[in-house]
């Protein structure tokens, strides 16, 4: 019969015949170890967490669905422009930029309108911004 070893730190292995880790704390290393070797489940965190924090940013400055502010304001908070999660045209050509349910329109003189995601009335065919 082949000696078993733990897969982390090469130890020798005891007690039952499926165990792969010597260890709680090999096996959580092990674990930590495969999460930060795949980049691309690390690049999909860093940009969700942008997203979130971005969502954050408009919730905070629009409480009542809809406000006008300046450019500025949004990014003192930490607010990333070149993150979003969709776009949405207006018949006017107006592009409204979302994250999530919160978006915002790009203003003349750096101002940014901010607005909450109302979903139309069946009833209704407009399905506009608030």
């Amino acid at each position: 019969m082949q000696e078993r070893t733990c897969e982390n730190c090469r130890m020798k292995l005891t007690g039952r015949i499926d165990k792969r880790y010597c260890s709680d704390q090999c096996r959580s290393i092990a674990k930590n170890s495969r999460k930060t070797q795949n980049a691309g489940e690390r690049l999909m965190k860093e940009i969700n967490t942008r997203l979130r924090h971005n969502r954050f940013v408009l919730q905070r400055h629009s409480p009542e669905g809809k406000t006008t502010l300046r450019r500025e304001v949004l990014q003192v908070a930490g607010f990333d422009f070149r993150h979003f999660t969709h776009l949405y045209r207006t018949k006017q050509g107006n592009t409204y930029y979302f994250c999530y349910d919160y978006g915002y329109l790009l203003l003349s003189d750096e101002k940014v309108l901010v607005v909450n995601w109302q979903p139309y009335m069946e009833k209704s065919n407009a399905s506009t911004p608030n």
